[in-house]
């Protein structure tokens, strides 16, 4: 249980320091080709998208197996 908890923690300290380190930097979109050398590593909108469609498919699923 301790290694799986270890492991959550290890990936949620890392997606906070990469939304934390991308948020801080500029994009290419913003500055003009400048910026190149300062590119996001995530494209945080297709992130929030996926992330919606795996809460929705969850809950979906959640309602199926407590209904029967």
């Amino acid at each position: 249980m301790q290694v799986f908890l270890g492991m959550v923690l290890g990936a949620a300290l890392l997606f906070a320091g990469v939304y934390i380190s991308d948020s801080q930097s500029t994009s290419t979109v913003a500055n003009g080709q400048n910026a190149a050398s300062n590119r996001t590593l995530v494209n945080w909108d297709v992130v929030s998208a996926d992330w919606h469609v795996l809460k929705s498919r969850a809950h979906e699923d959640w309602i199926k197996l407590s209904s029967r």
